[in-house]
């Protein structure tokens, strides 16, 4: 399981990105560049990095689930995801 301060750091990566979006998207449409060196790192969309809502762990997250790839098998052999299960032939 992640710490949870990286989880925080994340989920303050997230808030950042939201809140200049449209500055952002503003400045790059007008080509001002030394306008968005001005703005802070962390507000980049590509600084995000998907987490699994459960655990926190940053690698083999399904993007459709939000789940990383233990969590899912766990959760989908239990009968908890929705339309999933065991492949059988």
């Amino acid at each position: 399981m992640a710490t949870t301060s990286t989880i925080a750091r994340n989920q303050k990566r997230e808030r950042l990105v939201a809140k200049y979006a449209e500055k952002r998207a503003a400045l790059k449409a007008a080509g001002d560049y030394e306008g968005l060196q001005k703005l802070p790192r962390n507000s980049s969309a590509t600084r995000v990095r998907s987490r699994c809502s459960v655990t926190g762990r940053g690698r083999a997250v399904y993007r459709k689930f939000g789940l990383c790839r233990n969590m899912f098998r766990l959760l989908a052999l239990d009968g908890k995801i929705p339309g999933i299960r065991k492949a059988s032939w």
